[in-house]
C-alpha cells in the first residue's frame, strides 16, 4: 500500500534506538524526510546514516526533548512539519515510596508536559496547511498498570485523557491525534526491566525473557519495525478518519475484548 507520504516532513523525538527508531526507519521507506532525536551522539549519528541511505533527508538534534532549547531546535530543523512523533524515555522501575517531589515532577514532565508543548509548537500549523498526523508512543500500562512503573503510567495517562478533546477539536482540519500503546517489545527498555526482574527474583535474564514471552500470546516479543510500520499507517493519508484513539499494540497480552 502506498501510505502517500513521500515528500512529507516529519519530526520523531527520542529515535536514535528502541521504537523511536522503528518509527523513523518505517517513515523513512515512505520517503518522509526527517529530523530526529537522541541524546547519545554515537547511535543517534548511526541511526540518522542509515535513514539516509534509505534516500531521505535527515537532520540531527542531540539532546534531550524535555529540554526546551532542544524543543526549539527540532522546531527550527522543521517548522512546517506534516508529522509529529512524539516519544521519550520513561521513569526507572521503582518503588512508588521511593519517589519524591523531584522525581514526580521530572517524570510527568516527560511523559506528559514534553509532549504537549510539542504538539503546541505544530498543531496550529498543521490545521492551516490542511494536514497532521501526531502519534504520541505512550504504554500498555495506562490500561495495565505495571507495578514499579506507577508514575510512568499515571504520566502516559494523564497525556492520553489530556489529548482527547483535543484531537477532536483539529479533525475537522485533517490533522489527527492518536496513540500507539505498546506492550512488550524487544528494546533496550524492557531489557532493563528483564535485569531488574532478574535482580529481584534471583532468576536468570534469559528465564525471565523466556517466561515472559511464553505469557504473551503471539509467543514472543514485538520488534521495533512492526511497530514502526504501526506508526507509518497513522501517519498515512489513509488514517484521516482515525483520530482520538489508543492503539493496543501488545501481541495480544491485554486480555479484554473491549
Amino acid at each position: 500500500m502506498d501510505l502517500g507520504l513521500k515528500g512529507r516532513k516529519a519530526i520523531v523525538c527520542a529515535s536514535s534506538r528502541g521504537l523511536g527508531r522503528g518509527c523513523a526507519i518505517a517513515l523513512a521507506d515512505e520517503g518522509v524526510d526527517l529530523v530526529i532525536n537522541g541524546r547519545n551522539p554515537e547511535a543517534t549519528n548511526a541511526t540518522a546514516e542509515e535513514l539516509r541511505a534509505r534516500g531521505v533527508a535527515v537532520t540531527v538534534v542531540l539532546g534531550d526533548v524535555s529540554d526546551p532549547a532542544i524543543q526549539e531546535e527540532l522546531v527550527s530543523a522543521c517548522p512546517s512539519p506534516d508529522i509529529l512523533v512524539n516519544n521519550n524515555a520513561g521513569p526507572p522501575l521503582r518503588d512508588f515510596r521511593e519517589l519524591d517531589r523531584e522525581a514526580i515532577l521530572a517524570g510527568v514532565t516527560q511523559n506528559m508536559a514534553t509532549p504537549i508543548e510539542m504538539i503546541q509548537k505544530v498543531i496550529d500549523g498543521m490545521s492551516d496547511r490542511g494536514f497532521g498526523r501526531i502519534v504520541n508512543i505512550t504504554s500498555m500500562s495506562v490500561y495495565q498498570p505495571i507495578l514499579g512503573l506507577d508514575l510512568s503510567s499515571g504520566a502516559r495517562a494523564g497525556l492520553t485523557s489530556f489529548l482527547a478533546g483535543i484531537a477532536r477539536s483539529v479533525a475537522g482540519k485533517n490533522v489527527t491525534i492518536n496513540n500507539i500503546l505498546p506492550g512488550k517489545f524487544d528494546t533496550d527498555r524492557i531489557n532493563a526491566n528483564f535485569e531488574f526482574a532478574a535482580r529481584k527474583s534471583g532468576k536468570t535474564i534469559d528465564e525471565i525473557r523466556e517466561t515472559q514471552s511464553k505469557a504473551i500470546p503471539a509467543g514472543r516479543l514485538g520488534s521495533p519495525d512492526e511497530f514502526g510500520r504501526t506508526c507509518a499507517f497513522l501517519c498515512s493519508v489513509h488514517a484521516g478518519y482515525f483520530t482520538g484513539q489508543n492503539v493496543k499494540l501488545d501481541g495480544g497480552l491485554f486480555p479484554s475484548a473491549f
